[in-house]
């Protein structure tokens, strides 16, 4: 992993952990495997521990790790370094998404509330006016009670925001092409097409991977049809929904958007979308960052433990399943 990855992933405890699971290379990290040290380190290597910055783990690489069986990756996907030289080697790999699941979800279910509430517009008027108004004239569109919530994709992340929604007033949508009615309904949520979903909700919520079948799936035809006054929210990838059809409905005042993610990933300075009243953006900080880095430190290390005592990993990455993750 990179060296930046590194020192916020595995502090001082959690490398003293695994030390006494496991044999450690001494330090630095390997952010490049392709140097004379990291060829000797590769040598005698049966577990790699990755994370984010790591390098592409090839036939090359593995000619050099003739001993590697497995890899534990200390946060979400696994495309960008899990190769298929992997796969023909039969490495077994874990990753970290489950826990990185979490404060997405956290977040997610915030901003549904929030924006439900009304409560950034409303707070930035109280700023401006600083007198309260007459509450009881407010807008019967404000507020969470019986709100229709849209999931789009049962995602991990998706599955956990519907957990989280549980306690609360709401009916939840749910689309996603793999989970039948009957799952749906395990769920606590209503399978629907995806045209409904966007019709139906007052917040539609975005868990989709993306993947070449899913670029641009939230486009213009389905933000034209969501209510007056709805929120898209996007934590997934930016380039799952069609910018410039968003952009266009946000600035009209049909829809309001919270963006933690974009495409380009960040707007361009004089993008319109950064002063918009009706969009929030935020910098890609729903993913774990702070002291919820231990969490991903935490999973790696019991999933380490439990391949080096003939357990298996529990939260294994599948070959097969490589087409439907992110």
């Amino acid at each position: 992993m990179s060296a930046d990855a590194a020192s916020a992933v595995l502090d001082p405890q959690s490398l003293g952990a695994f030390r006494r699971v496991c044999d450690l290379a001494p330090p630095p990290v390997l952010d490049d495997l392709s140097t004379p040290r990291a060829r000797s380190v590769l040598a005698d290597v049966e577990l790699l521990i990755t994370g984010w910055g790591c390098p592409p783990l090839d036939a090359e690489v593995l000619r050099a790790a003739p001993r590697l069986r497995a890899v534990v990756h200390t946060a979400g996907s696994v495309r960008g370094h899990v190769t298929d030289a992997c796969w023909e080697r039969g490495v077994e790999v874990s990753s970290a998404a489950a826990a990185n699941a979490l404060p997405v979800a956290e977040y997610t279910l915030g901003m549904i509330l929030l924006t439900g509430k009304r409560v950034l517009e409303r707070a930035r008027d109280f700023r401006v006016s600083r007198t309260r108004g007459n509450w009881l004239r407010t807008s019967r569109g404000v507020g969470n009670y019986r709100r229709t919530v849209g999931i789009l994709s049962a995602s991990l992340i998706g599955r956990r925001v519907i957990e989280l929604l549980r306690p609360h007033d709401v009916e939840v949508l749910l689309h996603d092409p793999f989970v039948g009615a009957a799952q749906a309904a395990e769920l606590g949520v209503e399978s629907v097409g995806l045209p409904e979903l966007f019709a139906r909700c007052d917040t539609v919520s975005v868990h989709t991977p993306l993947l070449p079948t899913t670029r641009h799936l939230v486009g213009r035809s389905l933000i034209d049809a969501m209510p007056a006054g709805a929120v898209l929210i996007n934590t997934s990838r930016g380039a799952v929904v069609d910018q410039d059809a968003l952009t266009d409905a946000v600035l009209a005042g049909r829809i309001r958007a919270v963006l933690d993610v974009t495409d380009p990933e960040v707007l361009p300075p004089d993008h319109p979308l950064w002063d918009s009243e009706h969009a929030l953006i935020t910098p890609h900080l729903a993913g774990s960052e702070g002291n919820e880095w231990r969490r991903l430190a935490d999973l790696a290390l019991a999933e380490t433990t439990r391949w080096a005592s003939g357990a298996g990993f529990l939260h294994p990455v599948r070959r097969e399943r490589l087409a439907f993750l992110a």
